[in-house]
């Protein structure tokens, strides 16, 4: 017995970490596919090499983040935390048993203050480069949507204030159809009112803005609770890794961040064919740049709120020689006005509708005149819905459940990405940034092995199957 308490007090037996993490490790795979030649470059102005202490390897340091993200660690202090205990983050990390980790709050201080703003981009970048290169990308059908992310700010503090409203990129290009159309109808152009609050794009709007987090915006989710959150507007392929990311406030709507994440998808990959996007996004205006730029947008049907026993749009014929519509009973609805939203007015002749026995099936007004609008871009729609209707439409839009959103799945299950600790929109893009490389990370890293495994087994077994082939 008092043998058997001496070696339990025995002293711990230093050991090879390299032995005992395994050889299928994940982050072994991702040691075989990453190289940090190039961030020792990067990195090498921001560091001064004869004066003062050594600094910390800034690989280690962005090595602690990409292991924050790939596990799914809530915070960098609680990432600090495991590592301390956990043989594979410290091999990962190139330190021993017993060597001190760098702290948490210097790997937040070198993000924060001492690293380029863009570093998080160029890491992204990076990681998607060598996708490319190994060709496990497929740009040429892409998934766009967003999804929300909880901002750490208390719903229960904010302040109403009246902030600018967005203007719209294309509000110009708008306007000047709309002046054109307007010029043939006889009606005067309609300028541009940037201090008129009932034009969409410009002047105020009274919104609720968070006293904690200023950048963050009131998300109504559901019928009842509301909450200040960040949405990421993400673009994947049809392989599951993401291409773009554009983070914005909860309360944008995902139609007006679509141009700058599709601008930027699309300038990086010119060969996307298909675009495929949830109805939020189902707008004229994206419907036009889409189609114009020789892309087919891929779109789901969205239900009309009609009442019941009234005449619905597509019993009204239109004719396009005369540019009027013609009711079911025969009555003509005149193209009348265009509005500054771009709404073709269509209405119809009071005198002939006033004593109309179908007056309330066609939904008239009490003076008995039925109007009609379409959008100056409805051809563009029109074309839309006939794309949505073909069988590879429907098969297109079928692999949004497999692609965008199985990313969205992933991230918020596996990488923690339901709630943010960071504040302000510059630091929540880069937490996202990082997130989204780390799965295409992830991703890489699997598919690499897999590939280099199964090559493998193949090269040991073709011989043999090689010299039992016999032909006749």
């Amino acid at each position: 017995m008092e043998e058997w308490k001496k070696d339990s007090r025995r002293e711990p037996v230093i050991t090879d970490l390299d032995a005992l993490v395994p050889k299928d490790h994940l982050l072994r795979k991702i040691e075989k596919v990453m190289d940090y030649d190039w961030l020792y470059e990067r990195l090498d102005p921001y560091y001064c090499h004869d004066n003062g202490r050594p600094g910390t390897d800034p690989v280690v340091l962005i090595k602690m983040v990409l292991l924050q993200h790939l596990y799914g660690i809530p915070s960098l202090r609680q990432t600090y935390q495991r590592i301390q205990d956990t043989l594979s983050y410290r091999w990962f990390l190139g330190y021993g048993l017993l060597e001190e980790i760098p702290h948490f709050a210097t790997v937040s201080y070198a993000f924060c203050k001492r690293f380029p703003e863009e570093l998080t981009e160029e890491i992204f970048a990076h990681i998607l480069n060598k996708a490319l290169n190994n060709k496990m990308v497929d740009p040429k059908m892409i998934f766009i949507d967003g999804t929300h992310i909880k901002a750490s700010a208390n719903k229960k503090k904010f302040q109403k204030e009246k902030v600018a409203k967005t203007a719209k990129i294309y509000a110009e290009q708008l306007r000047e159809e709309v002046n054109a159309e307007r010029a043939t109808l006889g009606k005067p152009p309609i300028e541009d009112a940037d201090d008129d609050d009932s034009t969409p794009g410009g002047g105020m709007a009274e919104q609720t803005v968070s006293t904690t987090d200023p950048e963050s915006g009131m998300f109504v989710k559901g019928e009842h609770e509301r909450q200040f959150a960040y949405e990421a507007h993400t673009a994947s392929d049809r392989k599951g890794f993401v291409l773009g990311v554009e983070v914005t406030a909860g309360n944008v709507h995902d139609s007006v961040a679509w141009d700058a994440l599709y601008d930027q998808v699309t300038d990086r990959f010119p060969e996307v064919e298909f675009v495929t996007m949830d109805a939020g996004y189902k707008t004229p205006w994206i419907a036009k740049k889409t189609l114009d730029d020789g892309r087919i947008p891929i779109l789901p049907y969205t239900r009309h709120n009609y009442k019941e026993g009234t005449y619905k749009p597509w019993e009204y014929d239109y004719d396009p020689k005369e540019n009027h519509f013609i009711c079911p009973h025969g009555g003509i609805l005149r193209h009348t006005t265009t509005d500054r939203d771009g709404k073709r007015i269509y209405r119809s002749n009071t005198k002939h509708c006033k004593n109309c026995p179908y007056k309330a099936m066609c939904g008239a007004n009490e003076k008995g005149q039925k109007i009609i609008t379409t959008h100056i871009w409805q051809e563009y729609l029109d074309l839309v819905e006939q794309l949505r209707r073909t069988e590879r439409g429907k098969e297109i839009y079928a692999m949004r459940k497999e692609t965008i959103e199985r990313v969205f799945a992933d991230a918020k299950e596996k990488h923690a990405m339901r709630y943010t600790h960071h504040r302000g929109l510059a630091r929540v893009t880069n937490w996202v940034r990082l997130k989204y490389a780390a799965m295409n990370l992830k991703k890489l890293a699997e598919w690499s092995w897999k590939s280099s495994y199964f090559h493998l087994v193949f090269s040991l077994l073709l011989p043999k199957y090689s010299k039992s082939l016999a032909f006749a």
